[in-house]
């Protein structure tokens, strides 16, 4: 029955929105008009048959690309036709107006056709939407955009000046359509010659299984001071129904030795202290903490700070930003600098360097993408728009980053 009512209210919608295409077309040349409906009612079958293999579970038989370009393709044109309904709306609303005041005025009659206007700026608003979630799916997954930026800071020893960290975040390996792409990412990175290479969560979706064709990609990373990496939300398993709570405990723990095999350093509440140029570097690396009480809060930053106040600069890893202002601003002040991700920039937005920087996450998280710094100390947070996309296979004027943050004496 739910199948049914899905397939119906769809159908509704098409024949509705079908409207405004109508009007557009009543002028145009019977070849122009028999394309067009082809390609509309074409996109329309193609949908209902989507729903329907899915529902039957004929779709067990595709591929990975297959089932996720498909899913992408259905979302678009549902939301493109789901933008020309309410100007039909307002269209049907002034008919209807105009109809009752012709009851009462002899003199008025009353035009049955549909404004030509409302049509067409119904149509032209909704092929925006299509047409650039198509262009971010074929285009921008894989066009990966190196971010630099500089920190200063007053007290820096003069030894540690200039210390490169290149950050990555979001990988979401379970949502990758391609593989050999990839590969650029890791070679910007590596051409960075970056002293640190920090990781902020979500290496999977779901499943640690999601990274065994990756990880011949990944293992090549390097960092004159290693690669340290956290978990975030997604790499929990918490999205997942398991057979029981030791299956999941074993996910974790294989994806635990996933980072090990890739030669990273994976901090669970712990932090790791190095000598650099003689000072003291503290790596604080915390496990998922939000502020939000939908995600997972495992993160412990008094267990993971402790022995680390001698330490002349504290990097703390954490992967929601929303713990900054909810713990690390409160509390721990002398936390000099926080790396994040989890965001994406929603993979959606309008973003030109120097001009404008907006997405509809920004709602949600305040900090969400870029450098943030606390007013009442000397102490930043950074957050990567994310390396790999989850959900929607692309991205539309949010580019997937590679991170360049260089630490400067003031």
């Amino acid at each position: 029955m739910r199948l049914i009512f899905t397939l119906t209210v769809l159908i509704a919608i098409d024949i509705y929105a079908f409207q405004a295409f109508r009007v557009i077309a009543q002028n145009w040349s019977p070849t122009a008009k028999a394309i067009l409906y082809t390609l509309y009612w074409g996109l329309t079958a193609y949908t209902l048959f989507f729903f329907l293999a899915s529902a039957s579970d004929y779709t067990e038989d595709w591929s990975k690309n297959t089932i996720t370009f498909s899913r992408a393709l259905v979302f678009i044109i549902a939301i493109s036709k789901l933008l020309i309904i309410p100007f039909l709306l307002i269209d049907d609303l002034r008919r209807l107006g105009v109809w009752a005041y012709s009851q009462y005025n002899s003199h008025s009659s009353f035009d049955h056709s549909r404004m030509r206007f409302f049509s067409q700026l119904a149509v032209t608003l909704s092929s925006v939407p299509f047409f650039s979630l198509l262009y971010g799916i074929i285009r921008n997954p894989y066009r990966y955009r190196v971010f630099e930026t500089k920190v200063s800071f007053a007290h820096l020893p003069a030894s540690l000046d200039g210390l490169k960290i290149v950050q990555i975040s979001d990988i979401h390996s379970g949502s990758f359509t391609f593989k050999e792409p990839i590969r650029n990412a890791i070679d910007l990175i590596n051409a960075q010659k970056p002293d640190l290479v920090f990781f902020t969560g979500d290496l999977v979706n779901n499943k640690a299984d999601e990274m065994d064709n990756y990880m011949d990609v990944f293992d090549k990373i390097r960092a004159k001071y290693g690669v340290y990496s956290v978990f975030g939300n997604h790499d929990y398993g918490e999205y997942v129904r398991w057979n029981s709570q030791e299956e999941k405990e074993a996910n974790l723990s294989k994806l635990e030795n996933v980072h090990k095999k890739l030669g990273w350093q994976l901090l669970r509440n712990q932090n790791q202290l190095l000598d650099i140029n003689g000072e003291e570097v503290a790596i604080i690396g915390v496990e998922n903490y939000s502020a939000h009480p939908r995600f997972p809060k495992y993160g412990d930053l008094p267990k993971s700070y402790a022995g680390t106040e001698n330490a002349q600069l504290r990097l703390l890893l954490s992967h929601d930003p929303s713990h900054w202002k909810d713990q690390v601003t409160k509390d721990f002040q002398d936390v000099h600098l926080t790396f994040s991700g989890h965001t994406h920039g929603m993979q959606f937005g309008v973003e030109i360097p120097g001009w404008i920087k907006w997405s509809p996450i920004k709602f949600v998280y305040k900090e969400w993408a870029g450098l943030y710094k606390n007013p009442e100390v000397d102490q930043y947070l950074y957050v990567n728009r994310g390396l790999g996309f989850l959900g929607y296979p692309g991205r539309v004027g949010i580019l997937p980053e590679i991170t360049v943050l260089e630490v400067k004496k003031a």
